[in-house]
């Protein structure tokens, strides 16, 4: 299973943070730590994060790091997309291989 996830605060949170053009790299950093502590495969981009995984071990990830981003608001919002294709790992890379094969195939 490939998972793409964005989980954000908002609101007044128990976390201080000075960040007056409300950003929530703060908040993001505490949810992207837990997946990297995870050991799944992972990457993260400026809008989501991928994991790669078993169902259970994806979701408890996502748990976890949607609770770490609690703190820093009175709600927070979560994103999530999955891939379920079961008998299939390595796509968190082969997806991209592919892509990148067949825009070298389609090049003018």
């Amino acid at each position: 299973m490939l998972i793409a996830f964005s989980v954000a605060p908002s609101g007044v949170g128990t976390v201080a943070s000075e960040n007056p053009d409300a950003s929530v790299h703060d908040a993001v950093a505490a949810a992207v730590a837990v997946v990297r502590a995870s050991g799944l495969p992972h990457r993260t981009t400026s809008m989501f994060t991928e994991v790669e995984g078993e169902w259970d071990e994806v979701f408890d990830v996502v748990k976890r790091a949607t609770d770490a981003v609690l703190p820093y608001g009175s709600r927070v919002s979560l994103v999530l997309k999955a891939d379920i294709r079961p008998g299939h790992t390595g796509e968190i890379d082969g997806k991209i291989e592919r892509l990148e094969d067949a825009l070298e195939r389609h090049v003018d």
